[in-house]
């Protein structure tokens, strides 16, 4: 081997672990469709991406060495120089400069060797086959969008190393190409969800939930449709996730939603919006929207079912008031199962203790997080059980920690049973990602009446902290009885009957006036529904003949009877042909008896099943059942004591039309594979 060839070659031993991919912006060569160059301090290598073997890579080497060892790389070649004459030009050494391999031209692939096999083993056989470039490229962005990988992922030098092991045929891009792939899968699944939405049957509920980004000023608006699809299916979908100003006033974020609404061609069909009133989202927002979508006479019942707060944010609420009110007494206990679990010695000691007061229990002493309150829950149920150990150890161990009185004991035991009940409707609140109206009454209702009991409390300190907990709830009940009455009288298994039993217990005397309130509202809304239902048959009919007309040679706008449109109206409006029930849809549905209550009952399937029977009926529960009552999209959300929650790091430093798109995406492929 000469020296020239010598200075050429790289030692295969050294470690590149630290090795950067240097970007092939600048390299013509075509011969660089089979290289990785990169860098290792001051040197430059030439990587084989069939071989892996390593050459020289700095300017001054030049690339002949490298097409050289390309015409005898049996991994690309297999000893046949076939494989590189796109290297030359009639047998003269010409580089090809800017010549790429089309999409959709086949390659063949052959005789692949493994480094671990012998030169002499036979060959392992690829069959011929072609490779869309396209169809990879988008595939891996669909896989980052799907996953929430860092785009950056593409210039990492161990995953192009695999990549090219994988399929040295794959030409790997660089962070501006997958960024521009994901814009137009981006694009091409909003035009579906856009198109999804204008054949929707009925109306759609929106929900508007803060998020964090990279820094404590930055958030994001997520702006989310749900509604009930023709297949009778609840369907949630994201349609914006844009970046705002928290400096900015109600006002200007009521704009820019109504913005987003308008690009959507969604904002004639909005039945509610549901919100968490988090700052920057406050409620003054939620009236201008409603006040402008009033305006246009756009929504049911004079808006007054449109604006409706997160049932799981309350909930909340309530349990950060009952975790403050005894904060120094759980960080005691706290403190005190660490100090248990510090050493195997006081472990040994604090279990003889438990048996010598007889408070043996199946659950083990924990530590929470902090950040899920549901945990601190556990952990101070499962210390109640054993709080007579704890005051022996007290007693006995001068190195433990202060342990809580008996009253502290006591009122612990009474915060607990609080988030217990609060733990068991969150869980029925997510044990589905989108969950119809209907469901939420009950468990409301539960809550309700909980309050009503602990508030008798004697003990001041508890039943003050249950006045704070009441004022909560009760703004809650007051912008959102409507809806969750109405949605439960959807419910066959319930209709009135369950209205009915909850209010006495609630208002006593008073209930019958509220029940009243309930039926003329929901009477309104059927109403309202239906003449919107004759409406559209009239416009139907109407369309019909003019057709009719046309079809036999007759200018419809020339009939003298043209004037006496809104009289067909009046009269499909008001007649009743001989024999046909004159009682409406509402009526019959509520005189009719109840559906036998069981758990596994399905109320969207029962309401496309009863379609034909309540046309009108179905169309108003299809929009009532759609309203979320809930922002959160898993039970983990739920009982995290930061709400808020936040853009992944691999996307909060991207640019915000990005990190929308990506958002977006993500939500929409993730909703199709599950629906697959």
């Amino acid at each position: 081997m000469c020296r020239r060839q010598k200075k050429l070659m790289i030692n295969n031993e050294m470690d590149l672990s630290d090795a950067v991919i240097v970007k092939s912006g600048r390299l013509k060569s075509v011969v660089w469709n089979d290289f990785d160059r990169v860098r290792k301090g001051e040197t430059y290598i030439a990587i084989c991406r069939h071989c892996k073997k390593r050459l020289s890579g700095s300017s001054a080497s030049g690339t002949s060495h490298l097409r050289n060892h390309l015409i005898r790389c049996r991994r690309r070649t297999n000893g046949n120089n076939n494989g590189v004459a796109q290297y030359f030009v009639k047998g003269k050494k010409k580089e090809l400069a800017n010549e790429r391999i089309k999409d959709e031209e086949v390659l063949s692939v052959v005789n692949v060797r493994y480094e671990h096999e012998k030169e002499e083993h036979e060959d392992v056989n690829v069959v011929s086959m072609g490779l869309d470039q396209r169809r990879c490229r988008f595939d891996l962005a669909r896989m980052i969008i799907l996953h929430g990988y860092p785009l950056s992922m593409v210039e990492d030098v161990g995953f192009r190393m695999f990549i090219g092991n994988l399929q040295p045929l794959f030409e790997l891009v660089a962070f501006e190409r997958v960024e521009s792939d994901c814009m137009e899968i981006y694009a091409k699944e909003k035009h579906k969800i856009f198109e999804a939405l204008d054949k929707l049957p009925g109306k759609i509920s929106i929900s508007v939930d803060v998020w964090s980004g990279s820094g404590d000023s930055d958030e994001f608006l997520c702006l989310a449709a749900h509604y009930i699809d023709e297949g009778w299916e609840l369907k949630k979908r994201v349609l914006n996730f844009f970046m705002v100003d928290p400096s900015h006033s109600g006002e200007m974020l009521a704009e820019v939603i109504m913005t987003c609404l308008m690009e959507w061609d969604i904002d004639r069909k909005l039945f509610s919006m549901a919100s968490s009133h988090a700052p920057p989202f406050s409620e003054n927002v939620a009236s201008k929207i409603r006040d402008r979508l009033s305006q246009n006479k756009f929504l049911y019942c004079y808006g007054q079912l449109f604006d409706v707060s997160c049932g799981v944010n309350v909930i909340n609420e309530m349990v950060q008031d009952s975790l403050e009110a005894c904060c120094d007494t759980i960080n005691i206990i706290r403190e005190s199962i660490r100090y248990v679990k510090s050493s195997e010695s006081i472990q040994d000691r604090f279990n003889q203790w438990i048996v010598e007061t007889g408070a043996v229990s199946e659950r083990n002493l924990c530590i929470d997080d902090p950040m899920r309150w549901d945990s601190t829950c556990t952990m101070l149920e499962n210390a109640l059980e054993q709080k007579s150990a704890f005051s022996l150890m007290n007693e006995h161990d001068p190195d433990s920690v202060l342990c809580p009185s008996d009253l502290e004991w006591e009122r612990l035991g009474t915060i607990v049973e609080f988030l217990k009940v609060f733990v068991e409707v969150i869980n029925a609140f997510t044990k589905s990602s989108c969950l119809p109206a209907n469901m939420y009454f009950p468990e409301v209702c539960d809550i309700h009446l909980r309050l009503i009991e602990w508030s008798k409390n004697p003990d001041d300190f508890i039943s003050s902290l249950v006045v704070n907990m009441r004022k909560k709830f009760d703004d809650f009940w007051d912008k959102n009885y409507l809806v969750l009455a109405i949605a439960t009288i959807l419910d066959p298994r319930f209709k009135m009957k369950l209205v009915e039993y909850y209010y006495p217990l609630f208002y006593g005397t008073s209930a019958s006036e509220l029940i009243e309130d309930i039926s003329e509202c929901i009477k309104l809304l059927y109403d309202e529904h239906s003449v919107g239902s004759l409406l559209a048959s009239s416009n139907q009919a109407l369309d019909w003949q003019n057709h009719h007309h046309r079809s036999n040679g007759v200018a419809h706008g020339k009939e003298p009877d043209d004037r006496l449109t809104e009289f067909d109206r009046y009269i499909n409006e008001t007649t009743t042909t001989p024999g046909q029930d004159s009682k409406s849809d509402l009526e019959k549905y509520l005189e009719e008896p109840l559906f036998p209550r069981n758990s596994d009952f399905d109320i969207l399937n029962w309401w496309k099943v009863h379609t034909p029977k309540y046309p009108i009926l179905s169309m108003m529960a299809r929009n009532v059942l759609a309203v979320p009552m809930l922002n959160v999209s898993s039970e983990e959300d739920a009982f995290e004591t930061c709400q808020r929650r936040r853009v992944s790091e691999t996307w909060r430093s991207l640019r915000p039309s990005t990190v929308q798109a990506l958002m977006c995406a993500q939500d929409w492929i993730q909703s199709e594979l599950e629906s697959s």
